[in-house]
């Protein structure tokens, strides 16, 4: 079954739960949430879902790609599929996809988020798409013997390893969340 509205909204309440003081810069998602209309939708605007992964080894690096739209590091995500089931199971999806981690070397830390970040997406003429914000929903992942595969090329230009520092430097706190993530 795919991802409803509902299922977000659980997952949103369950972050929330563990980061209460985010609950006013996350009302309009709420609000908007409370209306029903397919979200996990990439054609719904003026929000719609998107996952992240982030994939923690050996404690000390996390994986980042350089996103080739946003010409930024981030950590791997992306938009939901109508196929997909879970938010985790989608995150694992776009994970592999764009990293090319083998999805068995990879285990998830937490079945909560662990970042909600809320933000605007400018008028994409070429994909048809308006100005709208992406409600970026993102998991915590470790793995011990993961290692960058083939990455995926419509997407991103390249994948790698970060010391945890540098990546929070460069992506910001939601670094030091998925270290942080209780199981």
């Amino acid at each position: 079954m795919a991802i409803t509205d509902s299922d977000i909204s659980d997952a949103l309440r369950s972050y929330l739960e563990r980061y209460p003081d985010e609950v006013e810069q996350l009302s309009e998602p709420l609000r908007l949430l409370a209306q029903g209309r397919d979200f996990a939708s990439r054609r719904r605007f003026p929000m719609h879902v998107t996952i992240g992964a982030l994939l923690v080894r050996d404690d000390a690096e996390i994986l980042l790609i350089e996103h080739l739209d946003y010409g930024i590091t981030l950590q791997p995500g992306g938009h939901l599929e109508p196929t997909d089931t879970t938010l985790v199971e989608a995150a694992v999806r776009e994970l592999t996809e764009e990293t090319g981690v083998d999805p068995r070397q990879v285990s998830v830390v937490s079945q909560a988020p662990v970042y909600v970040e809320y933000g605007r997406v400018p008028a994409r003429p070429q994909k048809a798409e308006p100005e709208h914000y992406h409600l970026d929903i993102g998991y915590a992942f470790t793995t011990v013997r993961g290692e960058v595969g083939r990455i995926q090329e419509s997407e991103v230009t390249g994948a790698g390893w970060y010391p945890l520092e540098v990546a929070e430097r460069r992506v910001g706190h939601r670094i030091k969340r998925a270290t942080a993530a209780p199981a």
